[in-house]
């Protein structure tokens, strides 16, 4: 069986993608020589939050994902990024390829918190690989490519920024059910208000102003 490696160079931001996309470089490794004809891969990307440390205001960040800082030796447990395939084509020995993962963010999605939440630095990922590969100097053999395959790699939080910035410039993105976007509508509508922005404005406001009043009462 091929000993087949891999390894993650590098990754930048997809400027031209119609969503949020990150583009990772990917070295794949069969060994000197070795010819292989294709290579149908399966990616799985998993955050490691334990392999890094994190500041007073990431852990205030954090805390939705893993509470308190004093119960991180029991909650800060990996969290799956993306999934992703692959199709690789032909080479011998070791070639690079580009790897899009397409992203989101949508803030009830955990990784995108535990993003969010970060400062600067780099996030630990791990990526796990499975697929099949085929194979052989003339013809071709069919040949899995092993479970225990993986890469870890340290991105930049700062890339992440770029993208979400790319696509999203200046703005967060809120997921609501219908029922909560209908309402939200029609109080911008009775209230003749100029945007969502104003909306949301307004009902906190409204809110702040109830709880002032019920602290004077």
């Amino acid at each position: 069986m091929t000993g087949f490696s891999f390894a993650c160079t590098g990754v930048r931001a997809d400027r031209y993608a119609a969503g949020p996309t990150l583009v990772f470089r990917l070295r794949v490794t069969a060994g000197p020589g070795t010819r292989v004809h294709a290579m149908a891969l399966r990616c799985q990307f998993r955050i490691e939050p334990a392999r890094r440390g994190y500041s007073a205001g990431e852990a205030a960040g954090l805390a939705d994902l893993f509470g308190v800082r004093s119960r991180w030796g029991r909650t800060l447990l990996p969290l799956q990024f993306a999934q992703v395939s692959l199709v690789v084509p032909g080479f011998t020995g070791e070639t690079e390829v580009d790897l899009p993962v397409p992203c989101t963010y949508d803030m009830d999605v955990a990784a995108t918190r535990y993003f969010d939440a970060l400062e600067d630095g780099e996030v630990p990922l791990l990526v796990l690989f499975a697929g099949t590969a085929f194979t052989g100097p003339g013809g071709f053999r069919v040949e899995p490519v092993p479970w225990d395959r993986e890469a870890a790699y340290r991105m930049p939080v700062a890339v992440w920024r770029e993208m979400v910035e790319q696509h999203f410039p200046g703005c967060g993105w809120l997921r609501l059910p219908r029922p909560a976007m209908d309402a939200l509508l029609a109080y911008r509508s009775r209230h003749a208000l100029p945007s969502w922005e104003a909306a949301v404005e307004s009902l906190l406001a409204a809110a702040d102003r109830d709880v002032v009043a019920g602290g004077a009462a």
